[in-house]
């Protein structure tokens, strides 16, 4: 299960291998609920699950996606990239 309170450049590398982990152990929805506080390497890090998931053959969403994501996701164009349960 993942637990992250923020999605920035500060946790990137400590926040994709728990990502990696979760999807590894067959995690297939990811609850943002908790997520606080999200940056440019955030939206970085979401992607990446997803190609991760994919090339594990299996299809990554996202639920409780935090407002501060959806406006970053908008502002780099990147609308209907994040997949949504």
């Amino acid at each position: 299960m993942l637990s992250l309170d923020a999605l920035t450049f500060q946790n990137a590398n400590a926040a994709l291998e728990q990502g990696i982990a979760a999807i590894q152990a067959g995690e297939t929805v990811f609850d943002l609920g908790g997520v606080r506080s999200v940056d440019s390497s955030g939206v970085a890090l979401l992607l990446a699950w997803q190609r991760r998931a994919h090339d594990a053959g299996r299809r990554l969403s996202f639920i409780n996606v935090p407002a501060n994501v959806d406006a970053l996701v908008n502002l780099y164009g990147l609308d209907g990239l994040l997949e949504r349960s």
